[in-house]
């Protein structure tokens, strides 16, 4: 940032020796050290504040863009869920249609409806209860 060589601040030295004398040089060198210091700090403060905001706009950007392909992938699912559901009542559609069908030689009467078919049949119960008594074998001797 400046370009000072050896020989300028030796320079910049012998005068301000001279100017402020042998007493009040050392104060004035520590003084100066710690100013030069907290500017230095202050500098890299900034320095990292700028760093900060820099990341931290970058991950507000690939947030924004990580939302966008989640949403681009939702819609893509949804409307792929649309046609599988779109064929599967097709398929269902064609399926009724068929047992519902009069097969040749049946009166139109007698074939089943699409009421008789949504009912469940009524469960069968078992004609006895009573366990099967089995006969003791007589072991082999």
């Amino acid at each position: 940032m400046f370009d000072i060589s050896f020989t300028e601040i030796l320079v910049i030295a012998v005068v301000a020796l001279v100017i402020l004398g042998p007493e009040r040089l050392p104060h004035v060198a520590r003084t100066l050290g710690h100013l030069f210091g907290r500017a230095q700090r202050y500098a890299n403060q900034v320095k990292s504040d700028i760093q900060r905001e820099m990341e931290l706009d970058e991950l507000k950007k690939l947030k924004i863009a990580v939302q966008d392909a989640a949403h681009s992938m939702e819609n893509s699912m949804q409307g792929q869920i649309n046609q599988v559901q779109e064929l599967a009542d097709a398929a269902e559609a064609k399926s009724v249609a068929a047992t519902t069908s009069v097969p040749p030689g049946i009166p139109a009467e007698a074939a089943p409806t699409s009421e008789t078919l949504a009912t469940p049949a009524k469960p069968v119960k078992p004609r006895s209860t009573k366990p099967i008594k089995s006969k003791p074998t007589k072991p082999l001797a």
